[in-house]
């Protein structure tokens, strides 16, 4: 598919320039008002030449995506916790929130914000894990009330509906109906100044050697084994599909002007879920992260952090710590390590 239609396709799905006046942008992920694209790709202005109105002149450019607003904040360095391995702690700071269970470990940081869209879920539900990554939409504080509203519905669906009996897609159908339930009570909600409210949900369920995700959005879940990753959720982002295309790098994406532009999320018109299937093994570590961590921290940086650390507090404080120094979003990291024997 040509790059023209690729992004304006992109734009398309997610209700691109419904305001032709101004820039429309989100806390987290952003919508442009709509740029002049050539048969080529390339983004133009058009401008009446001196002494010559009404003859139009394309001057290339880099398209400008709105500013972040961000705030100067001191960052303390995170020390790595001590906790016997059984332990299961829970800090619900809305700004910091830090969750262990077993051998899962995740924190949620606002970063340089003056507040956390992102959500977490980390759960021993019967005889599974439960765990999840969402990062909110939408500016007044909405982005924080979709995030938290996602988690909660599928958190409350999986402790009601869940039984050990339950078959890979049985498990799977399950998710899809949590999915549909919280999208469909995010745009319930999302009225006065929560319109235009959403979420991306990235789902793990860890049950023995299997391991079911569901996602929407941007967020992702990697399955890392021995140094490499083997698996890995694909975004639903307009950079996405020009990496589908063949026209820019994964590297590229992570600087690209458009980056934060995603094509579906719960609550927004533009609605899909991903499942994946992988099969675990001992040793193997699944990291789940917001945007925040995986668009300023390299695939090469994150592996490496993984493997120079033992356990999943100290691959999630380091991961954090590095993403800190980069990034000017939320920033969402869990970890979950394969224990030695898998029951």
């Amino acid at each position: 598919m040509e790059l023209k239609k690729i992004i304006k396709e992109g734009l398309k799905k997610i209700g691109f320039g419904k305001n032709k006046n101004d820039d429309i942008e989100e806390e987290n992920h952003k919508i442009p008002t709509e740029p002049n694209i050539d048969d080529s790709g390339n983004y133009y202005d058009t401008m009446d030449e001196e002494n010559n109105i009404g003859n139009e002149k394309k001057s290339e450019y880099k398209i400008e995506i709105p500013e972040e607003k961000t705030v100067d904040i001191e960052i303390s360095k995170i020390e790595p916790i001590e906790l016997p391995e059984s332990e299961s702690t829970e800090n619900i700071d809305r700004n910091n929130i830090i969750l262990k269970v077993d051998n899962a470990y995740g924190i949620s940081h606002k970063g340089n914000r003056s507040n956390n869209e992102d959500y977490i879920l980390i759960e021993k539900i019967k005889d599974i894990y439960l765990l999840a990554v969402a990062d909110g939409i939408g500016g007044y504080n909405a982005g924080e009330i979709a995030s938290e509203m996602a988690v909660n519905i599928l958190k409350e669906i999986i402790i009601e509906k869940y039984n050990e009996n339950l078959s890979i897609d049985e498990i799977k159908e399950l998710l899809q109906k949590a999915y549909h339930e919280a999208h469909n009570k995010i745009k319930e909600n999302a009225i006065g100044d929560k319109e235009g409210m959403g979420t991306t949900l990235t789902t793990a369920i860890i049950k023995g050697d299997k391991c079911i995700i569901a996602n929407c959005g941007d967020s992702r879940a990697y399955l890392i084994r021995d140094g490499e990753i083997i698996h890995r959720t694909k975004d639903h982002s307009l950079v996405q599909a020009l990496i589908d295309e063949g026209h820019i790098s994964e590297e590229d994406a992570r600087h690209h002007p458009m980056k934060n532009i995603i094509t579906s999320a719960l609550g927004l018109d533009e609605f899909k879920i991903d499942d994946y299937e992988w099969d675990l093994i001992n040793g193997d570590v699944l990291l789940m992260s917001s945007d925040g961590l995986h668009d300023y921290v390299s695939k090469e940086d994150i592996l490496k952090i993984v493997n120079n650390n033992d356990n999943p507090i100290d691959i999630v404080n380091e991961l954090l710590n590095t993403a800190l120094e980069e990034t000017r979003d939320n920033v969402s990291v869990i970890v979950y390590q394969l224990p030695t024997t898998i029951e």
